[in-house]
This record gives structure tokens, C-alpha cells and sequence, in this order.
């Protein structure tokens, strides 16, 4: 991912309003952030931990998506779930169902769209066995390069679901 500065952080998300956006706490660490090995930026608000977004490119342009905790959702602790975005295999909790509310009029009359994420957003690192759930090693026969086109594609379905075809015309009004 390419580096991102905390304005460009701040103007790229495109579900909530610009008040929102300039409120949202953003990671203090960016400039240690591992930029090379993120195929997108994604964190928890410390301060509101039902809270979480992500930023990722798109058509070679940040898009920030406002997420939230799904409430109420239990998961068993004794069966593994996967990840929709890089198949990495959690148990318990390490998998969360997070929210994001579509783009434009959509979102404002109150439509979500819900995916099941690792938890603490590190896909990018799980994908490359920078990081390892509570199962230990993975056992894939893709390739890391294989694994990030995979997550890439799930996440740009995502997104696609997010926006609903609403980019251009979000762009052009936050311009």
C-alpha cells in the first residue's frame, strides 16, 4: 500500500459525514506503519472498540470505509471461522462480523453491508506468516503472492458493495 498521510486518511472515506471523518481517531503509529506489507490499512478505535475502519486503494485512489462492531453475534469458541477477506482460520472471537452503511441515499435511509473480517484487521500480515492466529502455522497451497491477489479481490467485492457504483458520484461531492 502506499503510504497515507492522516489528511488523506481523514478525506478518504467516503460512508460517513466529513465531521465524522475529521472525529474518527486514526492509528498514532503511521509513520511506523509496515507500509510494503499492507494491502490495506485497517484498525480499531481504542476509544470505541464497536468502532473500526479501513483504507484501501482503489483505482489508484484511498478509499476509507467506516465500519462497525456487529452487536449480539456469538461465536464459538471450540469451531474455527474463516476470514472473508483472507481466508486466515481464527477460533472464538478472532473473526468479527463488521458493518460499514453504503454510500449515498442507501446509507442514509440506513443500509449496511456486513462482512466477517479478522478481528484485529491484520489480514495483510496474516496472508504474508507475519503473524499467526491462535491455530499456529497455515496450511495453503497458495503462494503469498496468490494469497494477496485473493484478499485484494474479496476486499475490492466489498468495497463494490459499499460504494454500490456510488464512487464517482461521492467523489465529485466531497471533491
Amino acid at each position: 500500500m502506499t503510504p497515507i498521510t492522516e489528511a488523506g486518511i481523514r478525506a478518504s472515506f467516503v460512508n460517513c459525514s466529513k465531521g465524522e471523518a475529521r472525529r474518527l481517531g486514526v492509528p498514532r503509529d503511521l509513520l511506523r506503519a509496515s507500509w510494503p506489507d499492507l494491502d490495506f490499512l485497517g484498525w480499531r478505535d481504542p476509544g470505541a472498540p464497536e468502532r473500526a475502519y479501513l483504507v484501501a486503494e482503489r483505482d489508484g485512489s484511498p478509499v476509507g470505509v467506516a465500519l462497525r462492531l456487529a452487536q449480539g453475534v456469538r461465536r464459538s469458541v471450540t469451531k474455527t471461522t474463516l476470514c472473508s477477506v483472507c481466508v486466515t482460520p481464527h477460533t472464538g472471537p478472532g473473526v468479527a462480523l463488521f458493518t460499514a452503511p453504503r454510500v449515498g441515499p442507501a446509507g442514509r435511509q440506513g443500509n449496511t453491508v456486513g462482512l466477517y473480517m479478522c478481528a484485529d484487521l491484520d489480514c495483510s500480515l496474516y496472508i504474508r506468516d507475519k503473524k499467526q492466529t491462535e491455530l499456529g502455522e497455515r496450511f495453503e497451497s497458495l503462494s503469498v503472492a496468490e494469497r494477496v491477489v485473493r484478499a485484494a479481490a474479496n476486499l475490492d467485492t466489498f468495497l463494490e458493495r459499499v460504494l454500490d457504483g456510488d464512487l464517482a458520484g461521492t467523489r465529485q461531492a466531497r471533491g
